[in-house]
């Protein structure tokens, strides 16, 4: 099996974030559905959102750009004498991004949604329509007495849980961190703990006040989406996008070594 070299979420990972928000969001389904009882069904859904040209040039992912040479579109009155140079043109047509999530229903009451599952995104945690339509989700499950699991395994941005990290204390300040919030007149938030360094945990999937709560193993999540996406092209030599801490740096910089992925592109030690 293709592993990371880190023991936790591989930071490298963030630039390729659409596809392993894909990955992530399809495994924990797959991986609730068979331990859901009754009449309980996981399934994922989708909303769409729409990036600005702010948020596209901050995106970690890819953007497709179309270019166009010596087309400016317009016609253009001369300057006396001075010839009118013809521009690069890129088109800067933005398509709607969907943005999966994970919905656990009850199917014998028409549907009715106990559970949602958030790997959040950077269209989240940074200004625009993401994060308002994000918000939004936030308190309709407030609203409507949902669960609302937040998974945080990004670095860009400022995250948009239901309660502010700010008032954490600094222990749970990680870089990654997920929140588990009860709807069902529990009206509390669970966070853990997902420090860079360490493995991730295994956290409760709360459902009915009726129901035992469901293991979900973010570490498997994560190695499987590593795994299925063959991401043993990383090359461990550039710098990680966003940058980590200086002592993160000097961390990872060893751990890449002693890996071998300092030397040779993307060859994990086994």
């Amino acid at each position: 099996m293709i592993r990371s070299p880190f023991p936790g979420m591989d930071p490298y990972l963030e630039r390729h974030w659409r596809d392993v928000h894909a990955r992530l969001v399809l495994g924990a389904c797959n991986a609730i559905q068979p331990r859901l009882g009754g009449d309980l069904r996981a399934r994922i859904d989708e909303r769409l959102v729409v990036e600005s040209a702010l948020e596209a040039r901050r995106a970690i992912h890819p953007d497709v750009r179309v270019f166009e040479r010596g087309v400016s579109g317009r016609p253009v009155e001369p300057a006396v004498g001075v010839g009118v140079a013809e521009p690069l043109v890129v088109s800067l047509e933005i398509e709607p991004v969907g943005e999966r999530f994970v919905q656990i229903i009850d199917v014998a009451s028409g549907g009715r949604v106990i559970t949602v599952i958030e790997f959040l995104s950077p269209t989240n945690k940074m200004p625009g329509d993401g994060q308002i339509k994000y918000r939004k989700k936030q308190q309709e499950c407030l609203d409507a007495d949902i669960n609302l699991v937040e998974v945080d395994l990004t670095r860009t941005g400022e995250r948009e849980f239901l309660y502010p990290v700010v008032n954490l204390p600094r222990a749970y300040q990680t870089t990654y961190l997920a929140c588990v919030y009860r709807g069902f007149g529990f009206h509390r938030c669970e966070f853990y703990r997902m420090p860079l360094r360490e493995r991730l945990p295994a956290i409760r999937i709360p459902l009915r006040p009726t129901d035992a709560d469901v293991a979900l193993d973010i570490q498997h999540l994560v190695e499987q989406a590593y795994a299925d996406g063959r991401y043993d092209d990383i090359d461990y030599r550039e710098p990680c996008r966003p940058p980590l801490d200086p002592d993160d740096v000097a961390w990872a910089d060893e751990l890449l070594r002693a890996t071998g992925c300092d030397r040779a592109r993307g060859d994990p030690a086994p």
